[in-house]
């Protein structure tokens, strides 16, 4: 009996999503199993286990809903094409992760200036209280910041992620992370503090 044909007995399909006949959801490592056998139904689940996390990831990148939605579409359909080369050993997220991670820098190197989009619309730092202007002042600062301290502050604030959490994602040392959101965090409160003395 084959890897897949072990897999598959365990499980139904019903109206194109897997779900185990005795109500436990199935892990990633089985769907990737037969994701890698080129079973799209099956990726599917990745798909829409994943989606809502590499929306919002690819939105702290771009500041744009439609770019974001464009890049985090196109990021599964390579990693779908390149499903074949990922080791089902690790996680798919950090290795997906990479791929979203390049759609977003070469979108941003194409454009030479970002489109200005309302807040309100990112649903990023939304809180009523906090000031508009403000807003634009800790984006503009965000913005400013080199890649890998902008990466740490859309991790760690937009995603909630743990310092761990971002370690495995990224692939660098957790000494690593907190350095570069300690230095983005300076930078930022560095901004801050001139657009308050500007304002006062």
């Amino acid at each position: 009996m084959s890897e897949e044909t072990a897999v598959r007995r365990e499980f139904l399909l019903q109206k194109g999503r897997f779900v185990m006949a005795k109500d436990k959801a199935l892990s990633e490592r089985e769907i990737i199993i037969l994701v890698k056998r080129g079973n799209k139904e099956a990726y599917q689940a990745i798909v829409e286990r994943y989606m809502k996390r590499a929306y919002y990831i690819a939105l702290g990148f771009v500041r744009n809903p439609q770019d974001a939605l464009d890049i985090s579409q196109e990021a599964f359909i390579k990693a779908f094409r390149r499903i074949k080369s990922f080791d089902i050993e690790r996680p798919f997220f950090p290795w997906f992760y990479k791929l979203m991670k390049n759609f977003c820098l070469d979108h941003l190197k194409r454009r030479s200036r970002i489109q200005e989009v309302p807040l309100e619309e990112s649903r990023v730092l939304k809180e009523e209280h906090e000031d508009r202007e403000m807003k634009e002042v800790l984006w503009k600062g965000i913005e400013s910041l080199p890649v890998e301290q902008r990466e740490t502050i859309i991790l760690r604030y937009f995603q909630q992620l743990s310092y761990q959490e971002i370690s495995e994602i990224t692939g660098k040392p957790v000494g690593t992370v907190m350095s570069s959101l300690f230095y983005a965090k300076k930078r930022l409160k560095e901004t801050i503090k001139k657009y308050l003395n500007l304002g006062g």
